[in-house]
C-alpha cells in the first residue's frame, strides 16, 4: 500500500511540474492587476457562435456581464433566445433549497422558463424542441453537494442525447485551491453527488465539464459536444470574490469558503443558521449545551421553514473570524463536525434518513465518526482516492494550478 501511495505520489509530482511550468509561462505575461473576466464576460468569443442560431440558456441570478444578465445582453445584441432553463433556487434565485420549481415565463422578456429543479432534472427532448444550441452559464462553489454542478451534469448528458452542442462560460471557482474529502462511492449517487468527485474537487464548471466527458461519466459513456470560453486572468492560486451571492443562504464569501466543512451538519441534528441573518455562518442546536452562541432561526425569504423554527439553539458563530483566516483555508475543517459529535455523543446525531452519507458520498464517514476516530486516522483513509483523483485532475486543468 505505501509502495502505490509514492507511485501515486511520483506521478502527481511529475506531472504537475510539467503542467506547472506551461502555465507559469503565461502566467508570467499578465499583470497581477488584471481583473478576472469570467468565460461570459468575454463576448466576442462567443457572440459569433450564437448568430442565427437558436439559443437555450441555462442561467440564474449569477449569470452576469458585469452588472448586465446574460439574456439581457443576448436580446439586446439580437440573438435569438428561445427558452431558458431554470436551476434550483430558480432563474432569479430566490427559492428555498428544495423548493420545486415551475414553469413560467419570464416577467420582464417573456422569454419561456422551464425547470430542471423538482419535478425534473433533466430538460426532456420536449424541452429542447426549437434550439440549436445550449449556454450554460451557473457561478459554482466548488463543493460537490452544491447542486449546479448536477444541473451541468444532466444538462451534458441531455445535450449529448439529442445532439446539441454546448457552450459552457466559464467562471472562477472560490474554493478551486484545494482538493479534499472523501471520493463518492458507487452507490451513494443522488443530486448533491452524481460524478466520483471529492467535497471539494478544486475544478471550474469548464474544467468539470471537460472531466465528465473525457472520464464518460455520462449516461452509457456519451459524450456532450462540448466547448467552453475560459475565464481571463485566473488560475487556481486565485481568490475570487463573487459579485454576487450565488443561492439565498450563502450570503458573503465567508458563509461560501465555510460551506464545504458547515455542510455536513445538514445530514445531523444541527441548525446551520438557516432562517438566520449567518447561514453557514452560525450552527448549533436547540435544548442542548453544543455552545454559548445563541441563535433563534425565523421564517424568512430564502428559508421559509427552516429546522428548529422559532427555537433557541446553542452553538457557535464563525461570523468574527477573519475572512483572511479562511481565504487560506486549504482542507476541510472536520474539527467542527468531530467536536459536535464528541459534546453530543449519541447515535442520533445522525439523521435517520442517512443524508449524512449522500453528502460523504459514503457511509465511510459517518461510521468512523461513531467509531471514535480521530481526524488524522479519517484523512489518511481518503488518501488514496484523493491521489487518484488527482492525477485525473490533471488531465482537464484549464489554468495554472496551486501546486
Amino acid at each position: 500500500m505505501i509502495l502505490i501511495r509514492l507511485l501515486l505520489m511520483l506521478v502527481v509530482f511529475t506531472t504537475c511540474q510539467a503542467r506547472q511550468a506551461n502555465f507559469n509561462i503565461k502566467s508570467r505575461q499578465l499583470s497581477v492587476t488584471d481583473p478576472i473576466l469570467p468565460g461570459a464576460c468575454q463576448t466576442e468569443l462567443y457572440f459569433p457562435l450564437l448568430k442565427n442560431k437558436r439559443v437555450g440558456l441555462v442561467i440564474n441570478q449569477t449569470s452576469l456581464i458585469n452588472k448586465t444578465h446574460l439574456v439581457d445582453s443576448l436580446l439586446s445584441s439580437g440573438i435569438n433566445v428561445k427558452k431558458i432553463y431554470a436551476p434550483e433556487h430558480g432563474f432569479r434565485g430566490e427559492e428555498d433549497a428544495g423548493a420545486d420549481i415551475n414553469d413560467q415565463k419570464d416577467k420582464r422578456t417573456g422569454t419561456p422558463l422551464i425547470s430542471i429543479y423538482g419535478k425534473k432534472m433533466k430538460p426532456t427532448k420536449e424541452d429542447l424542441e426549437g434550439v440549436d444550441i445550449i449556454v450554460f452559464d451557473i457561478q459554482d462553489v466548488g463543493a460537490r453537494f452544491y447542486t449546479y454542478i448536477s444541473t451541468l451534469h444532466y444538462v451534458m448528458e441531455a445535450c449529448a442525447e439529442n445532439k446539441i452542442p454546448l457552450l459552457v462560460l466559464d467562471r472562477p471557482n472560490p474554493n478551486g485551491h484545494y482538493v479534499d474529502g472523501p471520493v463518492m462511492e458507487p452507490g451513494y449517487t443522488s443530486f448533491v453527488g452524481l460524478d466520483p468527485l471529492p467535497v471539494v474537487y478544486g475544478l471550474t464548471m469548464g474544467e468539470l465539464a471537460k472531466m465528465i466527458n473525457g472520464e464518460h461519466w455520462l449516461k452509457d459513456g456519451i459524450q456532450s459536444d462540448l466547448k467552453v470560453i475560459p475565464c481571463k486572468n485566473y488560475d487556481h492560486t486565485t481568490r475570487y470574490e463573487l459579485p454576487i451571492n450565488p443561492s439565498p443562504n450563502l450570503r458573503n464569501m465567508r458563509a461560501i469558503y465555510l460551506y464545504p466543512s458547515i455542510c455536513f451538519f445538514e445530514g445531523t441534528i444541527v441548525s446551520v443558521g438557516r432562517g438566520t441573518d449567518h447561514p453557514f455562518e452560525v450552527f448549533g442546536y436547540p435544548g442542548y449545551n453544543l455552545g454559548s452562541f445563541m441563535f433563534m432561526p425565523k421564517s424568512i425569504s430564502g428559508a421559509l421553514d427552516p429546522p428548529y423554527k422559532d427555537k433557541q439553539c446553542a452553538g457557535t458563530s464563525l461570523v468574527s473570524v477573519p475572512l483572511e483566516e479562511l481565504k487560506s483555508l486549504s482542507k476541510l475543517r472536520l474539527d467542527y463536525l468531530l467536536n459536535y459529535f464528541k459534546i453530543y455523543g449519541k447515535d442520533d446525531f445522525f439523521l435517520k434518513t442517512l443524508y449524512f452519507d449522500k453528502l460523504a458520498g459514503t457511509d465511510k464517514l459517518r461510521k468512523q465518526i461513531l467509531e471514535g476516530k480521530n481526524e488524522v486516522e479519517i484523512r489518511d483513509s481518503w488518501r488514496e482516492g484523493l491521489d487518484s483523483f488527482k492525477i485525473k485532475r490533471k488531465r482537464y486543468l484549464m489554468y495554472m494550478d496551486f501546486y
